[in-house]
């Protein structure tokens, strides 16, 4: 048996994935959740793991979890993502992603703790002014999420002068689909991902799916952006780890496919994949989206050897309608 990860926000979406793929490998996992977004049931009954119900905010639990177990390395998904949400309520974003965080890496330092997985985000680099995204392209963050990410890279950067923290930061572009063997998948509350919406709208839960800007310039107008599988994502995070647990330095990538699908392209697969007609409304660009985010995930492969098994959008549009009937039927 390997070493034991605390997993936060184990119980969410892509939390959730990561924990199966630590079990797959053979690690002990630790989940720490509060449930806010994550589901219980698929932690302890899917996954069945350990779950500890309760914030990252409170560090005397912290230490109680890091005093009482033998844990090797923290894998981060405890965020809140919803980029709208952040605008209007910024200080809930930073209270959670930020200050919460920084209490989580205090506690590792305590414990002596010193290897960290953390779930970042491409929405840090703004406005593309190159495509695709490089890890090196400048960071401009637009959003009070987006920020909050951003910020806690910087801290990262600093502990690891100071204090010798080990981090990995993996910078995601758009994660979707579902565990092929249905064993897991996407459900938010509310839902703000494009083919999640899709395919509810295939379910007949939502009457139309919505168009946000057919005027980009863009070969038929929509906005393009970079799916990766959300195994495909969660295996990332097992080299990450490994790197790390081998005494590699800090280092950020990011993950993507590396290829773009506009929301045309979206909606007109799921409509094969699924059999059914989507009823569709067309609607004003919204404040801020790129006409395309696409990303070179080159670094990742160099250096971590990760090979996306999922790249194909059919594909991923499939697992993740396998899920949807089996969740929502």
């Amino acid at each position: 048996m390997k070493n034991t990860i605390l997993v936060t926000g184990g119980a969410g979406y892509i939390g959730s994935h990561a924990v199966l793929a630590l079990k797959n490998a053979g690690y002990e996992v630790i989940v720490l959740d509060n449930l806010s977004n994550g589901h219980r049931e698929l932690v302890e009954d899917v996954l069945q793991v350990k779950l500890i119900v309760g914030d990252m905010s409170d560090r005397s639990l912290l230490d109680n979890i890091f005093s009482t177990h033998n844990i090797a390395a923290v894998m981060h998904f405890a965020a809140y993502i919803a980029v709208g949400e952040s605008v209007t309520q910024p200080a809930k974003y930073y209270q959670n992603n930020v200050v919460g965080t920084l209490t989580l890496l205090e506690a590792m330092l305590k414990a002596s703790v010193n290897k960290f997985i953390f779930s970042s985000t491409c929405a840090l680099y703004g406005v593309p002014q190159f495509i695709p995204l490089t890890e090196n392209h400048p960071q401009d963050p637009i959003s009070p999420y987006a920020t909050s990410k951003w910020m806690v890279e910087r801290i990262l950067s600093d502990f690891d002068t100071a204090y010798n923290l080990k981090s990995v930061r993996f910078r995601y572009f758009n994660a979707a689909g579902a565990d092929p063997n249905g064993l897991l998948g996407e459900d938010h509350e509310p839902e703000t991902h494009l083919i999640p919406l899709v395919l509810l709208a295939a379910l007949g839960k939502r009457e139309s799916i919505v168009i946000f800007g057919t005027d980009y310039p863009t070969t038929d107008g929509t906005c393009i952006r970079d799916y990766i599988h959300v195994t495909d994502l969660a295996q990332a995070h097992i080299l990450g780890l490994e790197y790390l647990l081998k005494g590699g330095e800090s280092e950020v990538f990011n993950l993507g496919n590396g290829s773009g699908f506009s929301v045309r392209e979206v909606i007109e697969t799921a409509k094969e994949v699924t059999g059914k007609v989507l009823k569709i409304e067309e609607r004003d660009r919204r404040p801020g989206d790129p006409p395309i985010l696409v990303g070179s995930s080159d670094k990742a492969r160099q250096k971590l050897g990760w090979r996306p098994e999922y790249p194909n959008l059919n594909e991923i549009i499939r697992h993740a309608w396998e899920w949807h009937i089996k969740r929502h039927k």
